[in-house]
């Protein structure tokens, strides 16, 4: 009998225990470096002339793994095979299915610290941030599976006389997989392990900044048993092959989780009927925010400053619920505003494969390097940067916070690394303000008093996460109902959902309200069929 489903509980890095299994785990792994991965489609791996390489970010000469990538030719057997497999696979008894994931979960809780130094290694993630990660993971595949069990059979209906009513879920067919590199374990395994455990066939195009832990996580699966055909592992380029697997007349359905601009490409393509497909695609889409911490004058400010530190400078900033914007009463404004700079100084930044557990790695690569750079140049021009790697922008001297140059020794070579930045001042409409950054920037914005506080939270494009520190009562009832986000927290910081504790997806531009470890996420990757019987 299963125990109840329950979140993987973290450890304690200060604790003489875990950091030693952590130290030895990121020995172990970086003895691992360097090794090609092959692609895998049915019960064939194959090897290709071209590669992906993937890159450590904190040092940015050390390859992290050679991962073979497909071209049009294996795309399109990935696609027949997982069609092919589909047929078997679909007429696997859900519980089978399900004890497939549970045994892949107990491999991987076997294995956390291993998982985890792979994360440091190839995505630069502090060591609790790449333990949670995999946690992350683990939850999914207990998760699902359950909720596979309690889909499996016939669905609860309302009796009629003199008929056999019931209703079933079945499989889709063939789902494309195209998870991001920032959660490189836990969203490419809760993507990947409900389109399987649902019976339908996957085609795994993991992001080319984590395709070695998504290849890491293709040999779990193998581990537990999963058959040949079920999971076909293929790396590559977007435009070689991931527009062609979105629009091949088999694909059933595409799960991705990304930047706005290539969902929305997406669900596009998924829209237009191919030559020869006798369905309508789905698109099950996560994408950006621009997501914010409402602060009002009846806070606790000492808890609002640390929630702000921890959910905009967390893993670099670089989570779709990142805090990207700090709201303030203009009442506290100054206040909070002092507290959040000094707690940001004390971060460290640092290689997160060394023996020392630094706060903050690198940011992914060179573009996001870049990227994250210019935005930060308009933001000195938009407002006042009182934190962060240069001088101090318009508006200097205001709120009381004077500009401050990080010295060179806070940011390591060798490595994309960016301290953490604060620009205050902002106008709600200026660029850093409602563009995605996805790096470790926050934008300060003051408000008049919890009504502008509001109208700013809402007035972007994305509705994601968001948090409210308030004391008043009536205040957090309004945002429950007027704060437009799919993932909203009160006196508490806006990242860090836990599967079936906070299922998690977005409004608007942040995509489908997929609400990803949640109790009505598997029903997106089946259909249901009423069956009726008279007797």
């Amino acid at each position: 009998m299963l125990m109840p489903y329950r979140p993987e509980p973290y450890v304690n890095f200060a604790e003489e225990g875990p950091r030693r299994q952590m130290i030895a785990a990121l020995k172990d792994v970086r003895g691992k470096l360097g090794r090609t991965y092959p692609l895998r489609l049915g019960d064939q791996k194959i090897e290709t002339d071209k590669k992906i390489t993937s890159i450590m970010p904190g040092k940015s000469d050390t390859v992290v793994g050679h991962v073979a990538k497909a071209g049009r030719d294996q795309a399109e057997l990935a696609i027949q095979t997982a069609a092919e497999t589909f047929e078997i696979w679909r007429k696997v008894d859900p519980e089978t299915r399900a004890r497939i994931l549970f045994k892949a979960a107990a491999i991987m809780r076997r294995r956390v610290y291993e998982l985890s130094a792979w994360e440091c290694f190839e995505e630069s993630k502090g060591w609790l941030e790449a333990y949670a990660d995999v946690c992350e993971a683990i939850d999914f595949l207990d998760f699902y599976g359950r909720e596979m069990i309690r889909l499996g059979g016939p669905q609860e209906v309302t009796p009629f006389p003199d008929e056999d009513n019931e209703l079933r879920y079945l499989p889709l067919g063939v789902g494309v997989v195209i998870p991001p590199w920032n959660f490189p374990l836990a969203i490419c395994c809760g993507m990947t392990s409900a389109t399987i455990v649902t019976g339908n066939t996957c085609v795994l195009k993991p992001a080319s900044g984590a395709p070695v832990v998504a290849a890491v996580m293709c040999e779990i699966f193998e581990q537990a048993g999963l058959p040949p055909g079920v999971l076909n592992f293929l790396p590559g380029s977007g435009g070689e092959i991931g527009d062609y697997i979105v629009e091949h007349p088999k694909t059933r359905f595409v799960a991705f989780t990304g930047s706005m601009e290539v969902g929305l490409g997406i669900y596009e393509k998924c829209g237009k009927v191919a030559k020869d497909q006798i369905w309508l695609k789905r698109a099950i889409l996560e994408m950006g925010g621009k997501d914010c911490i409402v602060v009002d004058e009846t806070a606790d400010l000492d808890a609002a400053a640390d929630g702000i530190v921890a959910a905009a400078f967390g893993f670099q900033g670089q989570k779709c619920s990142a805090c990207s914007r700090l709201i303030a009463h203009q009442d506290i404004y100054d206040a909070l505003l002092e507290k959040v700079v000094e707690r940001a100084k004390k971060l460290t930044v640092g290689d997160t494969t060394t023996e020392e557990n630094y706060s903050m790695g690198a940011v992914i690569d060179a573009n996001a390097y870049k990227t994250i750079n210019e935005y930060i140049e308009i933001g000195k021009k938009e407002g006042r940067m009182v934190l962060g790697q240069g001088e101090g922008g318009a508006g200097e001297g205001g709120a009381g916070v004077p500009a401050r140059e990080v010295p060179a020794r806070e940011v390591p070579a060798g490595g994309y690394f960016i301290p953490p930045t604060i620009i205050a001042d902002l106008d709600r409409n200026a660029r850093i303000a409602q563009e995605e950054i996805f790096g470790p920037v926050l934008a300060v914005i003051k408000a008049r008093d919890f009504d502008d506080g509001l109208a700013i939270a809402n007035g972007t494009i994305y509705g994601l996460t968001g948090a409210l520190y308030s004391n008043d009562r009536m205040r957090l009832e309004r945002a429950r109902h007027e704060f437009h986000v799919g993932n909203l927290y009160f006196n508490r910081k806006c990242t860090g959902a836990l599967v079936d504790v906070q299922p998690f997806g977005g409004f608007n531009m942040s995509g489908t309200d997929s609400k990803a470890g949640g109790r009505d996420y598997l029903l997106l990757f089946m259909q249901g069929k009423s069956i009726t019987e008279r007797l």
